[in-house]
Formats: C-alpha cells, sequence, structure tokens
C-alpha cells in the first residue's frame, strides 16, 4: 500500500543559486529535472486515470485501483511541491522550457487521440527513468550530500516516493492487456526526448546563469556523468534492463540494498521532515 506525505519544507525563502554544493551545473542539471515536473506529473495522472476507466472491476485488480488512488496523489503532491521550487527559479532569472515542449507534445497526443495504453507506455517509461534517478540519489552519498540540507530531503523525499510507486504505472499496462512491442517503442521515444531535453534545459539554465562558459562547469559535468559513482556508469545498465522481454519495475537483481530497502529506510530515519496524509 502506497502513503501519500506531505513535505514539511519551506520554500518560500528561496533557496541558494548554486545550491548543489556550488557546483553550478549540478545545481542547473537538477533544477532543469525540476522544471520538467509538473507538466510530466500532471501527465502521468491524467495516464493512469485514463487507464483505470478501462480497468475492469474485478476483485483481483482491487489492489492495482487502490495503489493508483495513491499513486496519483503522490505525484500531485510532487507537482505541487515542484510547482513552488519552479517559482524559485524563476524569480532567480532562470526560464523554464522544458514544461513548453512537454505540454506541446501533450496536445499533440491528445489532437490524435493517443489511446489510454500509450499513454500508460510514456508514463512507465518515464516511471523507468526516475526511478533509476532516484535509486542513485539514495544509493550514492556522493549524488546529494553536498547540497543545502532542505534540497537534500526533497530530492531524496521525492526519491522515496518514486521509488515506492515505480511499477505502478507498468502495473496498470500490463493488466489492461499492453505488449511488449509498444512498450519497447515509447521507451526508446522517452529516452530520446529526455535525453535531449534534460541537457537542451540544463544549458539554457546555465546560460541564464551566466556560467556555461566556464571551464569548471563543464568539469563538474564531467565528474557527475563519469567520475566516481558517475550517473553514466550508474544507470546505464538500469536503463538497459527495461528491454528485457521479463522486466518488471519490482524486480532489483542483484541490487544490495534493495531500492525498496533503501527507500524504506530513509523514510524512516527522516520521519520528521514529513507528515502523513493518508
Amino acid at each position: 500500500m502506497l502513503t501519500v506525505r506531505k513535505l514539511n519544507i519551506d520554500l518560500s525563502q528561496g533557496f541558494g543559486r548554486h545550491w548543489h554544493g556550488g557546483d553550478a551545473f549540478r545545481s542547473m542539471y537538477f533544477n532543469a529535472l525540476s522544471m520538467s515536473f509538473p507538466v510530466g506529473e500532471q501527465s502521468f495522472i491524467d495516464a493512469v486515470r485514463a487507464g483505470l476507466e478501462l480497468l475492469p472491476v474485478l476483485p483481483e485488480h482491487a489492489r492495482l485501483r487502490e495503489d493508483a488512488g495513491q499513486f496519483i496523489a503522490q505525484e500531485a503532491t510532487h507537482r505541487h511541491v515542484h510547482s513552488l521550487y519552479n517559482a524559485e527559479l524563476q524569480r532567480q532569472g532562470l526560464v523554464n522550457h522544458w514544461q513548453q515542449w512537454a505540454t506541446r507534445r501533450i496536445e499533440y497526443g491528445r489532437r490524435h487521440k493517443i489511446g489510454a495504453l500509450h499513454l500508460l507506455a510514456v508514463t512507465a517509461a518515464y516511471e523507468h527513468f526516475t526511478a533509476v534517478f532516484a535509486d542513485g540519489s539514495l544509493r550514492y552519498s556522493n549524488w546529494l550530500d553536498a547540497a543545502e540540507p532542505k534540497m537534500q530531503t526533497l530530492w531524496r523525499w521525492h526519491a522515496a516516493e518514486e521509488t515506492e510507486h515505480r511499477a505502478l504505472a507498468f502495473d496498470l499496462y500490463q493488466a489492461l492487456g499492453g505488449n511488449y512491442k509498444w512498450r519497447i517503442r515509447w521507451y526508446v521515444y522517452a529516452m530520446l526526448f529526455f535525453s535531449i531535453e534534460a541537457m537542451s534545459q540544463t544549458t539554457i539554465n546555465l546560460w541564464h546563469d551566466g556560467t556555461l562558459f566556464r571551464p569548471r562547469t563543464w568539469w563538474g559535468a564531467a565528474r557527475f556523468f563519469f567520475g566516481k559513482n558517475g550517473t553514466v556508469w550508474r544507470s546505464a545498465l538500469p536503463i538497459l534492463t527495461y528491454f528485457r522481454r521479463d522486466f518488471h519495475p519490482a524486480h532489483d537483481g542483484k541490487l544490495e540494498p534493495t531500492p525498496s530497502s533503501l527507500a524504506e529506510a530513509w523514510l524512516k530515519s527522516h520521519a520528521e521532515s514529513y507528515r502523513v496524509v493518508r
């Protein structure tokens, strides 16, 4: 059973421009991810709601329906928190293009009446990317330990909940008869757009930040992607596992500790950082 939590941090006082240990690249990369979340998470909510309308009301689907309701509430909470986060980024002079790119694609899908199964496949794909990044944020201390305390809390709370519900859209897609072929087609689509847009928005952020052409910025990028526990080294294999026919988001393979246990441990040790809503 998924749990909905309200985060106990105050973003109204803002946060540092280079909140990630003074590292311009890491700060602007994480900021770019946040810029995508409100629109993206609303689209995930809409996709799951559309899928639930097609799901037969049967006893074997009761747990899936219950978890879907909690997934929607968790994502709505994430959407709200990142809207506050993004408002601070706007005050700092950053410009959110990613939400415009995503909105245009979503509106294109609506005009062309892309079906609920396809929307769920897209959602499952993006949720896997999010879950891989979430696991790294909880597993590798150097991904976030240099950040301001409240930003560490925000990102790891988000990571823990993304880990909790990482299988929901996938399970709903499977329950509705979704097939491997379209699951992979939409995954390649998501991989392409996520990679391009994450780097494009980060570059735009660095431009507005005035640090785009500083050698230190790109040395920070190289360390982030290819240094100790670099995101490329640590994320490549988990990202590629999605291509397996027997893939399931909750199958953790040989990972020790498991993503679920990492999320549970963080939530237990930081219970003062949130309150349970339901």
